[in-house]
């Protein structure tokens, strides 16, 4: 059997969301380690005036492919930007375009997606399932196409407590479903939505799992892999440890932490943070189509693959997560300017968590805006707090509940490779080391995300010594404070404290007493 380079070798790719997050892993990666791919398509739409030739070429100019710039010089000659709408009829492609990609392609990667949790239910519907479906005619006239690859989500199913590699048919026939919503105003989809959902907590999630069934039901004669990451994360190892470049899931988790902004969230202390990074991913998107390919017959059955880590190297909310990740960004690496120094509670009761949230949250926020109007400033604190608090809701469901996947084809995959593809593609995330990994997505977070250098590292630390020099102070005036207020009218009161500091005299006397005995 060949190798994964050796077989990308001479073909032509079309990719989907390449300017998205994993997309762009996508690219580089897969221009990088399989340096014979003829050409890469990715569908690009405008954007505030920047052509998808424009776009590509800023996008390419980032860190992120500084390595492949440095081995291939050339690479960006591979890359033809092509201009489309998903959204649109027959994806606003033109008719010179369609007959190109009907021609050549021979491998699709469907990454494109919205990912915003609360997206209203026609949009999700428009983004995620009525673009896969016209991204599935469009496989169907590509005369030489050997693999369509659909990114979906891991939690997709997330109504179930165990998820096997397999495709589940949604509630709703997603036929009647799409034609419904063409007469439907807003409002009435809007008042209809908690009801199709169902216990599926946002329509990102349900919109997914429609797709998966649209692209089983609909692929024909097409050899089809569907790939399920569950919370994609900054990079492991390609092509550089800690990756990041947006504020989704964890990343603005552990900045609003880092920040001192965040406080409190609703989590489970014992609930498995489904964390995979965004290299393992792509690595197992590029190994399925090898090995779907190598397979000596068509798969009776859609591949399905669980890209996941709980169920092979968990970590937890409370356990690793949290505290290690505030440890980095108190000791290690702060951010600059918090706006108090971290510390991030994990409370699993809703109600514990809303008392703190208003303590915690918004009263300091209140404060600070109105320091900030007594200054002559514009208020900006409440505003940064609500919009923490919408996300934090969305995610809520997310950190306080886990899910068993079931991972054999994945478990298959790898069994299957050769010892070169292994390290090169490498997915296997037993040798994955948390402590390690949160270093490093912490420190991305700041350098990529925030664009702080670590220059500034020195005056970080400083600012977070300021902040805990102003808390002792507060800490100390409030204990005056209810000394003169409460204490110091009352006899009764002043007896017990005076009691308590005797008392507690009286053991540090015997303590070091004791420590000086000699036997």
């Amino acid at each position: 059997m060949v190798t994964i380079p050796e077989y990308y070798e001479g073909k032509n790719v079309l990719i989907t969301g390449a300017t998205g997050f994993m997309g762009k892993v996508l690219l580089e990666k897969l221009l990088r380690s399989c340096p014979g791919v003829k050409a890469v398509y990715v569908l690009v739409r405008q954007k505030s005036g920047h052509a998808p030739q424009a776009r590509i070429a800023d996008m390419i100019n980032c860190k992120l492919f500084d390595r492949l710039r440095d081995e291939q010089p050339d690479f960006a000659k591979k890359i033809v930007a092509v201009n489309s709408d998903l959204t649109l009829p027959e994806l606003d492609l033109s008719r010179e375009d369609q007959e190109v990609l009907a021609d050549c392609v021979n491998i699709v990667f469907h990454c494109a997606a919205t990912i915003r949790f609360n997206e209203p239910l026609k949009d999700a519907m428009q983004l995620n399932v009525l673009a896969t479906q016209k991204m599935v005619v469009l496989a169907h006239s590509m005369k030489h196409l050997e693999v369509f690859l659909h990114v979906s989500t891991a939690y997709a199913n997330c109504d179930r407590t165990l998820i096997e590699e397999v495709v589940y048919p949604p509630p709703v026939d997603y036929k009647k479903l799409i034609a419904s919503l063409e007469w439907m105003d807003d409002k009435l989809v809007s008042a209809m939505t908690p009801g199709l959902i169902g216990k599926r907590p946002n329509t990102y999630t349900y919109t997914k799992a429609m797709a998966e069934y649209l692209v089983q039901q609909e692929c024909g004669n097409l050899n089809v892999a569907i790939i399920r990451p569950s919370i994609v994360g900054a990079s492991w190892k390609e092509p550089f440890p800690g990756w990041i470049d947006n504020f989704n899931g964890p990343s603005g988790i552990f900045i609003a932490a880092g920040k001192g902004i965040l406080r409190t969230m609703r989590a489970s202390n014992n609930a498995v943070a489904d964390l995979v990074p965004v290299d393992v991913v792509i690595n197992t998107t590029l190994a399925v189509i090898y090995f779907v390919l190598s397979c000596l017959r068509r798969p009776k059955s859609i591949l399905v693959y669980n890209c996941t880590t709980g169920g092979i190297n968990p970590f937890h909310w409370g356990e690793v997560g949290m505290k290690h990740v505030l440890s980095k960004y108190t000791k290690t690496n702060p951010l600059e300017q918090a706006f108090r120094r971290p510390n991030v509670n994990l409370r699993s009761n809703p109600f514990t968590n809303q008392y703190w949230t208003a303590v915690s949250h918004t009263l300091p926020a209140l404060l600070y805006d109105w320091y900030l109007r007594a200054t002559g400033r514009k208020p900006r604190m409440m505003k940064t707090i609500t919009r923490l608090h919408k996300a934090m809701m969305v995610l809520e469901y997310f950190t306080s509940h886990s899910w068993v996947w079931n991972t054999d084809n994945v478990t298959m995959l790898m069994n299957q490779m050769d010892a070169d593809d292994k390290r090169t593609f490498n997915f296997d995330v037993r040798q994955l080391n948390w402590a390690e990994y949160m270093e490093n997505y912490c420190m991305g977070t700041k350098k990529y995300v925030l664009n702080e250098a670590e220059s500034g590292l020195p005056a970080a630390r400083k600012h977070l010594n300021k902040l805990r020099n102003i808390r002792y102070t507060f800490n100390t005036v409030l204990v005056v404070f209810i000394w003169r207020v409460f204490i110091a009218r009352s006899q009764m009161a002043r007896n017990i404290w005076y009691f308590v500091v005797s008392l507690c005299f009286k053991f540090l006397s015997y303590f070091r007493a004791s420590s000086t005995m000699k036997y």
